[in-house]
């Protein structure tokens, strides 16, 4: 069972043109959908309004498998995400958020509900920022066991983080216990300022002594751990956008990891991780080609299972 905990909501996109649609979106929510389409059991340990824009997650929620961690929703409404499209298919968001579903979930509500059968613990995003949120992911993170896999994705948003006086906290208290960190060269910019991205990247891997999965965009992704740095090449495609892809590429991570039946004590065996990396660029790939968040199913991806 691969656990996510934080965020459910909507993004509004806005193209080019300033046309407008909808999709359900959150990074947590879409690595665990992700996970489920690929056919593993995926927990959603996050809150889920009972508003119309609730019962529109929940149904994408049922129809890819993916548990709601707390067994019900929230009263809560909706909290949304306005995603600015540019012309290159990159997103850049600003979210409505405060007193809203994503917020909802306490430390103990978050606790009460962790599975036994939970192997994976990923947390990141407006986890690590919305209150009481970051404090139930920091709990849950805190309470994990020996044999738990522990990933990070700060997947860092400067609207909300920049001034927020609670996510450079979170974030130190989850990299002390993370086994593998996944960053952006946004997150490295904001989290690093004025250094090189994958100088930025070594001080990461150097400081919390996880293995750092670096996607450099449409460049590479590079697995850097102790004195290693691995460069994976990320085959072209034709982008429609990218919003999901690296949730895609975490979730096809994870996917395969347990899919192939490892554990925390594989996670510094270089071979496991660059494979794993390598089927999350390929479902990250075909993510790119679709508008939205809509990872594949495991089918679709060469490599994959049916």
């Amino acid at each position: 069972m691969i656990t996510v905990i934080g965020e459910a909501l909507v993004d509004v996109i806005v193209d080019t043109q300033g046309e407008v649609t909808s999709v359900v979106g959150g990074a947590p929510l879409n690595t665990a959908r992700t996970v489920a389409r690929l056919g593993l059991p995926a927990t959603f340990l996050g809150g889920v309004s009972t508003d119309a824009f609730g019962r529109r997650i929940m149904g994408l929620l049922q129809a890819d498998g993916v548990t709601l961690g707390l067994g019900h929703q929230v009263p809560e409404p909706t909290t949304l995400a306005i995603a600015q499209i540019d012309e290159d298919g990159a997103a850049t968001y600003r979210f409505l958020m405060e007193g809203t579903s994503a917020a909802a979930v306490t430390p103990e509500m978050a606790l009460a509900h962790m599975s036994t059968d939970c192997s994976v613990i990923h947390v990141g995003t407006l986890g690590l920022v919305l209150q009481p949120l970051a404090d139930a992911s920091v709990a849950v993170v805190a309470h994990a066991a020996d044999d738990q896999l522990v990933m990070v994705d700060p997947n860092c948003r400067p609207s909300v983080m920049t001034s927020s006086p609670v996510f450079r906290g979170a974030l130190n208290s989850v990299l002390k216990r993370a086994d593998l960190v996944k960053v952006s060269g946004d997150d490295l910019q904001f989290l690093f300022p004025g250094v090189d991205a994958l100088e930025a990247a070594v001080l990461l891997q150097v400081e919390t002594g996880a293995v750092v999965l670096f996607t450099d965009g449409a460049n590479a992704v590079h697995v850097i751990d102790t004195d290693i740095d691995v460069v994976l090449d990320v085959p072209r495609v034709p982008v429609v956008d990218t919003v999901g892809a690296g949730d895609s590429f975490s979730g096809g991570f994870l996917a395969h990891w347990v899919h192939n039946n490892l554990h925390r004590d594989d996670v510094h065996d270089l071979d496991h991780v660059v494979a794993a990396a390598k089927f999350g660029i390929a479902v990250a790939g075909i993510t790119c080609q679709r508008a939205g968040a809509n990872p594949p199913h495991a089918n679709e991806v060469p490599g994959g299972w049916a």
